[in-house]
C-alpha cells in the first residue's frame, strides 16, 4: 500500500467504508491451519470483486514439519488493488498469525504500523518453546510498533460451533474461516462466494458445511460488532479490459496452454512426467482434460517420462514433459537424443531452489545456464521464459509452435513463484490464438529423412507406419539428407552446424523488443522470467522520481532477440536483476561485450520491487549494484 493510500490510524465512524487504492495481506500458520485454502478463498473473492491481484503462496519445505515450529510455517500473501498489480507486494499491511512460530517468522516483513492479528489461544508456553521464543512477544513490548489485535480465534470458533456434532480438534480446524470472515469485513469482501464454495466442497458432510459457514459468518460478525478495527476499507475496482476473466496460476496456465496447442494444431497431446515439486500440478491439471484427446503418463522416473514424450513425438503426437531443476539434469541425455533425432518436443522446467534437493518449495532462476548448455556435445535448443503466471499460457503455445515448425526440442522456463502464484487472466477466444499445423511432407518418391526445408532447415516429420517413408532413427550421428549412420568428420561438422543454424533461424520470428520508458538513457534494467513484476514496478517508481531508467524483459533466451545488441548500446549502463548468482548477466557480457552489472538474490523468494529500486538508485548514484 502506498503512503498516499495508507490505512488511517483511526476513524470516527468504525462502520464507515474508507476507499483505498491497494492493500497487501499475509496469512501465516501451520499447514494444518488451512493457510493456503484461506488465501485462495480470499483471492477468489477478490477477483470476483473486480480487483487486480497477485499472490505468493509460500509452502514449508518439509512435508511433515512438527506443528508450531519455524520449519512448518505456511504462508499466503495477496496484493490487490484498483491499479496495475504486478507483484504480491513487498511487505504486508496486515499479518494474520495463527501461532508464535508464524509471528516470529513473518513479523520482520510487516510494515511499521501495520495490522497484526494474532490468535492468542496459541501463545502457550509449549508453543512459545517450539518457536524458540525467549519471551512471550504479546507481553514483552516487542510489538509496540504495530497495531496488534488480539483475538481468541480458537475459543471464539468453538463458541460459534456449539451444538454441532464435532470433536474439539474438528472445531479447531474451522478457525481459519473465522479469520477469513474478519478479513472479509475489514476489506469489504462479500461472503457469498465462499459460502457457496464451502457448500460444494463439503457437500458429503452436512455438519462440516454448517461448521465452516458458521465460522465464516461468526468472524465477519465479530469484526463488525466488536469494533476491533477502527475502520474498514473498500478497494477500487481495476480498470481491466472487457472480457471473461478467471484467476489462474502459472501451472494451470501452462497446462491449459498445452491443451490449446493440441486443439489449435489438431495434433493430440502426450504429457509424460514424473511428480516433482513445483511442477506436479501441471500433470494433475492435464489429467482432467482427456475429453480433448490429452494423454497423461505418470512415469516411474524422469528419464522414463521424457523417453515416453520422445516416443510420442516420433509417433506423430505433441510430445511434452515437465520437471524442475533436478529432473532437467536427469533428462539431459534424452534431450540430446531428441536434438539428434530432430523431433518436436517441449520441456517445461519449473525452477526451484538448489542445488540437489535444495529447498523444493522455494523459487529460483538458477537453471538458465543448464537449459542453454547442460548437455553433452554441441546441443543447442531454443529456450523461452514466462514472465507472469498468466503468461505461461501464451509461452507454452509459442514453445509448441517453434518445436513443430523447426523440428526441435524447446525448453520453457517457469519457476516456483510463477507456478503457484496467481493473477486474473482474460480468457482469449480461439480466434485470437495462433494456429499452427504439422508441416507438409514430400511425396514418398521424394522423401529423404534429413532433407531440409529451405526456410526453417527443419527435416520432415513423418510418423511410422507409412509405406515409402521408412527411415532410421537413433542417437548416432546421421548422414546429411539420407539419415544413415555416419562417422564421417566432414559430415559431422556439417550436421552440427545445421542443427545450430536451425535454432538460430528462430530469431527471425522474435517480435521487436518492447522497452518500458525512453529508448536511450543512463540505465537499462534487463530481466527475464518471474522478475518481470518487480522490475517493472521498480522502474516505474524510479521514472516517477525523474530518474533516467528504462527496462526490457526477455522471453526469448536462445536465440536472443536480434535487436538486443543495438538496444544495449543506447544506454550508458545495464543492470540485470536475477534470482541466481548472475547467469543472464554472464550471457550479456560475453555476447555483447557490455559491462552489465548484476543484482543477484538467492533467498528462495521473489525479488522485491523495493530492492530493485534501491539497486537502480545505487548504480545511478554510485556506479555499483548490490547483490
Amino acid at each position: 500500500m502506498s503512503d498516499a493510500t495508507k490505512m488511517p490510524e483511526s476513524s470516527k465512524k468504525p462502520d464507515k467504508l474508507q476507499e483505498i487504492e491497494e492493500a497487501t495481506i499475509r496469512f501465516a500458520g501451520d499447514s494444518g491451519d488451512g493457510i493456503q485454502l484461506t488465501g485462495m478463498q480470499f483471492t477468489r473473492t477478490t477477483a470476483i470483486a473486480g480487483n487486480d491481484l497477485s499472490t505468493l503462496p509460500d509452502y514449508p519445505a518439509e512435508i511433515r514439519a512438527p506443528a508450531g515450529t519455524l520449519p512448518g510455517i505456511s504462508g499466503f500473501q495477496i496484493h490487490f488493488g484498483g491499479g496495475d498489480i504486478l507483484t504480491p507486494g513487498d511487505a504486508p499491511d496486515v499479518l494474520v498469525a495463527m501461532n508464535p512460530a508464524a509471528l516470529k517468522g513473518n513479523l520482520k516483513d510487516l510494515k511499521p504500523g501495520g495490522f497484526l492479528i494474532v490468535n492468542t489461544d496459541s501463545f502457550t508456553p509449549q508453543n512459545l518453546a517450539k518457536a524458540a521464543c525467549a519471551a512471550d512477544p504479546l507481553k514483552d513490548g516487542s510489538l509496540s510498533g504495530y497495531r496488534v489485535l488480539r483475538v481468541e480465534l480458537s475459543r471464539l470458533t468453538g463458541l460459534a460451533l456449539q451444538g454441532l456434532d464435532l470433536t474439539k480438534v474438528q472445531a479447531e480446524r474451522s478457525k481459519n474461516f473465522f479469520a477469513l470472515g474478519m478479513m472479509y469485513w475489514l476489506f469489504d469482501r462479500p461472503l457469498d462466494p465462499t459460502l457457496r464454495w464451502i457448500a460444494e466442497k463439503f457437500k458429503k458432510s452436512a455438519v462440516l458445511v454448517e461448521a465452516n459457514q458458521r465460522a465464516l459468518k461468526a468472524g465477519n460478525a465479530y469484526a463488525e460488532t466488536t469494533e476491533i478495527f477502527n475502520a474498514h476499507y473498500t478497494v477500487k475496482k481495476a480498470a481491466l479490459s472487457p472480457g471473461i476473466y478467471r484467476n489462474i496460476t502459472g501451472n494451470e496456465a501452462a497446462a491449459l496452454g498445452m491443451v490449446a496447442a493440441s486443439v489449435l494444431s489438431g495434433i493430440e497431446l502426450w504429457y509424460g512426467s514424473y511428480p516433482i515439486t513445483p511442477a506436479s500440478d501441471v500433470l494433475h491439471e492435464l489429467s482432467k482434460h482427456k475429453n480433448f484427446g490429452v494423454r497423461t503418463f505418470q512415469a516411474e522416473d524422469e528419464i522414463a517420462a521424457i523417453g515416453s514424450a520422445i516416443g510420442a513425438s516420433f509417433g506423430g503426437k505433441l510430445g511434452a514433459t515437465g520437471t524442475s531443476g533436478p529432473g532437467l539434469a536427469l533428462k539431459s541425455e534424452a534431450i540430446g537424443y531428441a536434438v539428434m533425432l530432430e523431433l518436436p518436443l517441449v520441456i517445461l522446467d519449473v525452477q526451484r531452489s538448489g542445488p540437489s534437493t535444495g529447498m523444493p518449495t522455494k523459487t529460483e532462476q538458477a537453471d538458465l545456464l543448464q537449459a542453454l548448455y547442460g548437455r553433452h556435445g554441441e546441443c543447442p535448443v531454443p529456450v523461452l521464459a514466462s514472465a507472469t503466471p498468466a503468461d505461461c499460457f501464451g509461452m507454452v503455445l509459442e514453445a509448441f509452435r517453434i518445436a513443430v515448425k523447426y523440428m526441435t526440442p524447446v525448453v520453457l522456463l517457469s519457476d516456483g513463484y510463477l507456478a503457484n502464484g496467481s493473477e486474473p487472466w482474460r480468457i482469449p477466444g480461439m480466434g485470437e490464438l495462433p494456429r499452427f499445423s504439422r508441416p507438409p511432407i514430400p511425396s514418398a518418391d521424394r522423401f529423404k529423412p534429413y532433407a531440409r526445408d529451405s526456410e526453417t532447415l527443419a527435416r520432415p516429420w513423418v510418423s511410422p507406419g507409412n509405406a515409402g517413408y521408412e527411415h532410421r532413427i537413433g542417437g548416432i550421428e546421421k548422414a546429411d539428407v539420407t539419415g544413415n549412420v555416419s562417422y564421417d568428420p566432414d559430415n559431422h561438422e556439417r550436421m552440427t552446424r545445421l542443427r545450430a543454424a536451425k535454432v538460430a533461424q528462430v530469431a527471425r520470428e522474435i517480435p521487436k523488443s518492447q522497452i518500458q520508458g525512453p529508448s536511450s538513457g543512463k540505465l537499462l534494467v534487463v530481466g527475464w522470467g518471474s522478475t518481470y513484476g518487480s522490475i517493472t514496478q521498480a522502474v516505474r517508481r524510479c521514472q516517477a522520481q525523474g530518474l533516467s531508467v528504462s527496462s526490457l524483459h526477455l522471453r526469448y533466451l536462445n536465440p536472443l532477440p536480434p535487436d538486443l545488441g543495438e538496444i544495449l548500446g543506447c544506454f550508458e549502463r545495464v543492470l540485470v536483476p536475477e534470482i541466481n548468482l548472475g547467469q543472464l548477466v554472464k550471457m550479456i557480457r560475453s555476447r555483447y561485450l557490455v559491462d552489465a552489472k548484476g543484482f543477484n538474490c538467492v533467498r528462495g523468494q521473489p525479488l522485491k520491487a523495493a530492492d530493485v529500486e534501491e539497486a537502480v538508485e545505487d548504480i545511478l548514484n554510485n556506479g555499483g549494484a548490490r547483490g
